[in-house]
C-alpha cells in the first residue's frame, strides 16, 4: 500500500487529494478545498499565490493528523500563467491572470517582430493572446525593470513543487505551453524569446515529466505528527500541467480514441509520438503540448463550461440560486425546443467574464436566431453549442491527422453534466466514454507511483484507472438528422471579435 498527495490547482478550485495505491485499485479521497480565484488590484487581475500556498499547508496538516505516511507530493495547475523570482524571496511581484487585459494587441505586436508562421513552426502552440510568450513580451514592453530585476520565471504548478521542495525548474508538459517550447529540440526556444526581448536568464531548466526533485522542506507542516507522515516524502513534478495529468489518467487503449478534459476549459485532443507542424494545423489552430514520456498532445484548447459557468455567477447575483444539475435538467425538459439556437463559444465576447447571459442573446440576435430568454433556453443553447463545437474539433483532428476517431474519452468535472455528455454523442456520432471526473489527480498520482518505481508504465497506469474507476457509457440518440442540419447551422455560424 502507498500513499500520496496531489496538489491540484483549478481556475476557481485547489484541492488537497489523498491517493492510496493498494493491490492494483486507486481511491482518491479529498482533504481540502479551498477558492482560486483572480484578485483584482490596480486595474489588474492578479493570483495571490502566497495565500494559496497557505492553504496547501493546511491540506497537509489535516493529513498529518491522520498519521498516514506520505510516498510522494506533486502539484498541477493551469498553464500558462508564472510567478518572477528574485534571490531568495518568495516571489518578486504578485503574479498575473492570464485574463488580465495586457496581452490586449499581444499578437499584432509579437507578429511585428516574429512572423505567425514561424512562431507556429517553431513551437507549434496554438495561438491565444494568453499565452506565456504574449505576456512575457508584454512585460518587457511595460515593466522591463521588473524584468531585469527578476532571476527566473517558474510557472505555476512548479511554483508550488518549489515552495515544497526548493528547486525551481520547469517541467516539460507545463514548459510545452508557454509557446517558447520547442517540441522538437525539447528544449526552450531561446533564439525566439530573444528576438521578442525576453532575457534568456529568465529561463528555467526543463525537467522530464515525473522527475523526483528532492524530499519535503522541513518545517512547512508544524504539527506534532508532521515528522512521522513526510519523513520519506518526495516532491515529485510529474505532469506539472493539469490536461497533461489528466491525459495520463485517461483509460483509454489502442489508437482510435480522443480525449476530453472538460472543465472550465474543455481541451479535446489526440495522442500522438510526434508534433504535427503542418500548414493545416496552423491553419486549424491546434497545439502541440508535451504528455507524459516525451509524447505529444496534439489538441485544440476550446472555452468550455466558463461560459455556463459565468451564466450561472450572473443568476446567483440575481437571485436565480439553482445549481448546475437543476439547471441542465430544466434545460432537457420537454417544454425547452432543442437546436433551437446557437453561439460559437470561441467568439471574443464569451472569453471575458461578466454579463454572459446578455452575452449570448446578443450574439443569437446579431446572427438572426431566436434570442433565448430563460435560464432553461440559454443553457440548452450553451451546452449545444458546445457539443457542436466538440464534434467540429473530432473531425477537424481526424483530417489532419489521418486517424479515424471512433470513441472520445471524457473526463474531468464537466462528464458530471449529463445533458453536455450526451449532447456531445449526438452531436459527434461518436461513443462518448465518461470517466473518471478526477482524472487529473488520478494521473498526477499515479505518475507520482511510476517515478518512484510503484507502477512500470502508461499502460499499467491506464489499467489501474479502467479497474478503479466506472465509465459511462453515451450512445449516439436517434435524432440523426437534427443534428446534422444542426452541424450545417453552426459551420456557418461567424467567430465573432
Amino acid at each position: 500500500m502507498h500513499h500520496y498527495i496531489a496538489l491540484d490547482f483549478g481556475a476557481e478550485s485547489g484541492r488537497v487529494i489523498l491517493g492510496t495505491l493498494n493491490e492494483g485499485k486507486l481511491q482518491l479521497e479529498e482533504i481540502h478545498r479551498f477558492p482560486t480565484g483572480a484578485l483584482s488590484i490596480a486595474g489588474t487581475l492578479r493570483w495571490d499565490v502566497l495565500r494559496l500556498f497557505d492553504e496547501v499547508r493546511t491540506g497537509l496538516a489535516k493529513v498529518a493528523k491522520s498519521g498516514t505516511p506520505i510516498d510522494g507530493i506533486s502539484t498541477d495547475s493551469w498553464g500558462v500563467d508564472y510567478v518572477l523570482l528574485q534571490g531568495k524571496e518568495p516571489l518578486l511581484t504578485a503574479p498575473y491572470h492570464y485574463r488580465d487585459a495586457r496581452t490586449e494587441g499581444g499578437f499584432e505586436r509579437a507578429f511585428a517582430v516574429v512572423p505567425k508562421k514561424e512562431i507556429y513552426a517553431r513551437t507549434g502552440i496554438q495561438f491565444m493572446e494568453l499565452n506565456t510568450l504574449y505576456q512575457l513580451h508584454a512585460d518587457a514592453r511595460t515593466r522591463p525593470e521588473i524584468l531585469a530585476l527578476a532571476d527566473r520565471f517558474v510557472l505555476i504548478g512548479d511554483y508550488f513543487n518549489h515552495l515544497l521542495s526548493g528547486r525551481a525548474v520547469a517541467e516539460a508538459s507545463l514548459a510545452s505551453t508557454t509557446q517558447l517550447y520547442d517540441p522538437k529540440a525539447k528544449q526552450w526556444d531561446l533564439d525566439l524569446a530573444e528576438k521578442l526581448g525576453i532575457p534568456a536568464k529568465l529561463f528555467p531548466e526543463v525537467v522530464p515529466s515525473a522527475t523526483v526533485l528532492g524530499p519535503l522542506l522541513p518545517g512547512l507542516v508544524p504539527d506534532a505528527a508532521a515528522a512521522f507522515t513526510f519523513k520519506e516524502t518526495k516532491i515529485i513534478a510529474t505532469c506539472s500541467h493539469d490536461t497533461a495529468a489528466a491525459v495520463a489518467g485517461t483509460p483509454g487503449h489502442g489508437s482510435e480514441w480522443a480525449y476530453l478534459s472538460c472543465g472550465t476549459w474543455s481541451l479535446l485532443g489526440i495522442e500522438s509520438a510526434v508534433p504535427f507542424l503542418t500548414p493545416e494545423a496552423l491553419a486549424e489552430n491546434f497545439t502541440n503540448e508535451v504528455g507524459y514520456g516525451g509524447s505529444i498532445r496534439f489538441l485544440r484548447n476550446i472555452v468550455g463550461l466558463w461560459v455556463l459557468q459565468e451564466c450561472r455567477r450572473a443568476w446567483v447575483a440575481a437571485g436565480i440560486t439553482h445549481s448546475y444539475a437543476e439547471l441542465c435538467a430544466q434545460a432537457a425538459a420537454p417544454s425547452v425546443a432543442p437546436l433551437r439556437s446557437l453561439i460559437h463559444p470561441a467568439s471574443a465576447s464569451f472569453l471575458k467574464p461578466g454579463g454572459m447571459p446578455e452575452k449570448v442573446a446578443d450574439y443569437c440576435r446579431a446572427t438572426g436566431q431566436p434570442v433565448p430568454s430563460t435560464p432553461a433556453e440559454i443553457v440548452r443553447c450553451v451546452v449545444e453549442s458546445l457539443a457542436l463545437l466538440y464534434a467540429k474539433t473530432l473531425d477537424d483532428l481526424e483530417r489532419v491527422t489521418g486517424r479515424n476517431l471512433v470513441r472520445l474519452h471524457a473526463v474531468g468535472g464537466g462528464i458530471q453534466n449529463t445533458l453536455l455528455m450526451q449532447a456531445a454523442a449526438d452531436a459527434s456520432g461518436r461513443v462518448v466514454l465518461a470517466g473518471p471526473s478526477e482524472a487529473t489527480a488520478a494521473g498526477n498520482i499515479l505518475l507520482q507511483a511510476v517515478a518512484l518505481g510503484h507502477v512500470e508504465s502508461l499502460p499499467l497506469l491506464r489499467q489501474i484507472v479502467r479497474d478503479s474507476f466506472h465509465l459511462k457509457s453515451y450512445q449516439p440518440g436517434p435524432a440523426t438528422a437534427a443534428w446534422q442540419e444542426a452541424r450545417t447551422r453552426f459551420a456557418a455560424l461567424p467567430v465573432l471579435d
